[in-house]
């Protein structure tokens, strides 16, 4: 039976955010459709839909895919960024190719990108309608996986396009990495402390998708990173104290440049000033708007999501 929201069709979703959007939408009663690079239940290829194109009743699409950039097991080889590369661009233009081709084409297609967007910075603050995306790799990156989606203007499809920072959850990315070091007391600051990181619990970063999709007003980029702005050092704090423990060992930046290379490390050892925007213009409300609550929600020994 179908669901009386429709479906949507969640590219990567079976990952770190993907998962999380796919529980959420099928909680608020949509049908949910992932495309992964294997096939399973509510689960089709990307060979399926370059074939057969959308679902049936689709009313959104959504592009999460993507190689783990700070997979710390691969080296920053040419060939593990041409999997970078082409695991962001090549599926997010698949589903806007298919999006072009259906006959009935979905009222959303949103798209995930990076705020590696803009230039680190100690002292320009970014919003939505900030320059970027010319002055490194990553840059470019983001630059050329925005525009991978787009569609013809005659189309009526709201685009949706969310530069998120670095996303905080107990079962993927930043957190699930540190968390051990940081319970057993190993924690401490990347390099000097002193750089931004925008960031953004995962809840938020799965309700701004949430937000985009079931409002039809919401369209063009927002910027998915929390309110409230703060440094590597600000983090550490935070984290540190929910946890109860000390946090006074630094990570040197020389370690991460040999590490993961100078290129990838950069989006640890540097930072950009980013703030949400349009985001809160479009009527978006944060559930961890400040790092202390996000940090006191994952910081728990047992956790259990609350989405």
């Amino acid at each position: 039976m179908a669901s009386r929201f429709g479906t949507v069709l969640v590219g990567g979703g079976s990952g770190f955010i993907g998962s999380a959007l796919s529980k959420v939408l099928r909680t608020a009663g949509y049908d949910v459709i992932t495309v992964s690079r294997k096939p399973g239940v509510w689960q089709i290829t990307w060979e399926d839909l370059a074939s057969d194109g959308l679902p049936d009743n689709c009313v959104a699409v959504v592009s999460l895919a993507g190689q783990n950039i700070l997979d710390p097991r691969r080296r920053w080889t040419p060939g593990f960024k041409q999997n970078v590369w082409a695991s962001r661009v090549n599926t997010t233009k698949s589903l806007a190719d298919a999006i072009q081709n259906t006959k009935t084409p979905p009222e959303v297609f949103a798209t995930i990108s990076g705020v590696g967007y803009y230039k680190p910075c100690q002292e320009t603050e970014y919003t939505e309608n900030s320059s970027g995306g010319d002055h490194d790799f990553l840059a470019e990156l983001c630059r050329k996986w925005e525009s991978a989606g787009n569609l013809p203007p005659e189309l009526p499809v709201r685009r949706v396009i969310v530069r998120s920072g670095v996303v905080l959850g107990r079962h993927g990315g930043m957190i699930q990495q540190m968390f051990w070091p940081f319970y057993l007391g190993f924690g401490g600051p990347i390099s000097s402390g002193t750089q931004y990181l925008p960031w953004i619990h995962l809840d938020d970063i799965v309700g701004i998708f949430f937000h985009a999709i079931s409002n039809g007003h919401v369209s063009g980029i927002l910027n998915g990173v929390a309110p409230q702005v703060i440094t590597n050092s600000d983090f550490t704090k935070a984290f540190s104290r929910a946890m109860w423990r000390p946090a006074i060992i630094p990570v040197p930046k020389f370690a991460l440049n040999l590490a993961f290379d100078k290129e990838r490390a950069v989006i640890m050892t540097e930072g950009q000033k980013v703030v949400p925007k349009r985001t809160l213009e479009v009527g978006y409300k944060y559930k961890y708007p400040d790092i202390q609550s996000a940090c006191k929600n994952l910081a728990r020994l047992i956790y259990v999501d609350q989405m």
